[in-house]
């Protein structure tokens, strides 16, 4: 299992994490930006006419309305991505990441108005009567392309488990035992039977309950963010300037964050836009192809606003909360994950300037650093290191008050550890004390420097709750749209049902191999589905100009009449 995940982490290497991908993502936003002549600025108000129905023809086929297939696309896009994603960008690549992601968001809305418009053309009704559709339809029957439409729903179909189903859950649970003190069963449980009682009902069922769960939990979480800005509002100004200044010049070094160069930034900011919004995906356009709507570009527009609300809303809003309570630069107490925890040869202090510079190069992969893993002994009394030829950095920090205990915190350990390439080698030692923290962790600590105090807290732990739960809800008609193009519309029933033990089990499970199996899935999604928008992009604007003929003709009937 171990040498699987280390394949996918190579994998994704080459793919999602690599380089070159973001500037392929950014490049066909950018394509469509200006070959289309900026669709996100011009028809960003006929967007919000579409959506609120007074467009609609009586009799149009379809299962949704625009506004239902907004909030379905948006509960599969709204999701942990926006509190903890944010955090983890930011925590990586300092302010700067929350530029790329508005630049990645703002590009995205053209690309999410071409993929929807063309997978909405190309929709077809299935046996059961209802509509399905998607880039799979269009790679199939304008493409010519089974092959790479089958390769799509496969990728759909794991990152269904992947992104939307087995990690939502096990965040949901975690938030809630952290939280409340719940069983993470208990809460695996209670939300299972809640999920298959939402998706047994298909689309129209999903879209009844999005279109009232994810208008609350936004205004609900925007009100949280907005008591933490305004309570810091002296600090909003600066918060803006060093995401524009970093974002061409570096994050700087301050308080425990030892800064990211200006490529690792963009490359955090850029990878968490497309997590968050899924702009280029292709899985936003199986939910908005369910829509009612006889003009497929009417229902592209529709899409533009997905990516507006979901990155340059409500990320910037988690963001702003993160960089103006200045929470992402102080080290608090926690328990380290091995993951995050590396126990470098000698000892570094990240106020001296000279060990900053080191740490610096070290933790963002540049040439030019001395530090060494370190190899050897830990001598332990009473929980404390009594050696001093170490350090240890926790979450991209050095980790201060370190206290090793075995299994328990208050159990504390005494003797000696081995450690090798900077890992320890003993499974059953916890190590705690102070460093910065990532994630929705740093976003929950941040919602308690506002009005509400601590009881920020309990915001974000809701809006965890609703947001991941929605996105499960997404996913799952993702993944039976996918089934149903695959197998047929009778291999859905037993997807939903799998969909459903899978949600359970994640609830108590370790998800590191689902995580790196969707990262490498999501990346097959995407770039055959850039590809296929790309090849289609003389027949999206001979469609789209087609649409604005239309409409301007039946305004002016209108008019006449």
């Amino acid at each position: 299992m171990e040498s699987f995940n280390q394949f996918l982490l190579s994998l994704d290497g080459m793919l999602g994490s690599a380089a070159w991908f973001p500037y392929v993502l950014l490049g066909v936003g950018l394509f469509f930006t200006i070959y289309l002549g900026f669709p996100q600025i011009r028809y960003f108000k006929h967007a919000w006419l579409v959506v609120s129905g007074k467009l609609d023809r009586k009799g149009a086929p379809g299962d949704t309305t625009h506004f239902q297939a907004l909030t379905t696309a948006l509960s599969g896009t709204v999701g942990t991505g926006n509190i903890g994603g944010v955090a983890f960008a930011i925590f990586l690549g300092g302010p700067a990441a929350l530029f790329w992601m508005w630049a990645t968001a703002f590009l995205g809305m053209t690309t999410k108005f071409v993929e929807v418009t063309l997978s909405h053309k190309y929709r077809v009704k299935t046996e059961d009567g209802t509509m399905a559709g998607g880039p799979m339809y269009y790679m199939d029957r304008r493409l010519n392309m089974k092959w790479l439409a089958i390769a799509f729903a496969i990728a759909t179909v794991i990152s269904s488990f992947g992104t939307g189903n087995l990690p939502q859950i096990n965040n949901i649970a975690q938030g809630m035992q952290a939280t409340f003190g719940l069983e993470p069963m208990l809460t695996g449980g209670v939300l299972a039977v809640l999920l298959a009682l939402v998706i047994l009902g298909g689309i129209q069922r999903i879209a009844k309950v999005t279109s009232k769960v994810v208008p609350f939990m936004s205004v609900l979480y925007v009100i949280g963010a907005l008591a933490v800005i305004l309570y810091n509002v002296e600090n909003i100004g600066p918060a803006f300037a060093s995401v524009i200044s970093d974002a061409f010049t570096g994050s700087a070094a301050a308080g425990g964050f030892l800064g990211a160069t200006i490529a690792y930034a963009f490359n955090r900011g850029v990878n968490r836009g497309l997590f968050s919004n899924e702009a280029g995906q292709g899985s936003a356009p199986i939910a908005h192809a369910a829509a009612k709507a006889d003009e497929p570009v009417s229902e592209g527009m529709v899409s533009i606003l997905e990516p507006f609300i979901d990155t340059i809303i409500i990320c910037t809003l988690t963001g702003l909360v993160i960089l103006s309570s200045g929470v992402w630069k102080e080290k608090f107490d926690n328990e380290f994950e091995r993951a995050d925890m590396k126990i470098l040869a000698g000892q570094y202090s990240d106020q001296n300037d000279d060990d900053r510079h080191q740490l610096f190069l070290y933790l963002n992969n540049e040439k030019g650093h001395t530090i060494e893993p370190y190899n050897g002994k830990i001598e332990v009394v009473s929980g404390k290191a009594i050696s001093r030829n170490f350090t240890i950095i926790n979450s991209r920090s050095v980790a201060e008050d370190v206290v090793f205990s075995v299994d328990a915190k208050e159990d504390l350990f005494t003797g000696t550890l081995n450690v090798k390439d900077g890992r320890l080698l003993k499974d059953n030692i916890l190590v705690s004390g102070k460093s910065l923290v990532h994630s929705a962790q740093l976003t929950t600590v941040a919602f308690t420097r506002g009005f509400f105090g601590d009881y920020g807290q309990y915001i974000v732990s809701i809006g965890l709750l609703l947001f991941a739960f929605s996105t499960a809800i997404a996913w799952s008609y993702y993944g039976d749209r996918a089934m149903t193009y695959l197998l047929g519309p009778r291999s859905v029933m037993p997807y939903r049902v799998f969909y459903v033990a899978g949600f359970f089990w994640a609830s108590f499970s370790d998800t590191t191999l689902v995580w790196n199996l969707a990262a490498v899935a999501i990346v097959v999604m995407t770039l055959p589905n850039l590809f296929g928008i790309m090849v289609l992009h003389k027949e999206m604007k001979q469609t789209v100009n087609e649409y604005w003929r239309d409409f301007k003709e039946k305004q002016a009937n209108k008019d006449q009449a």
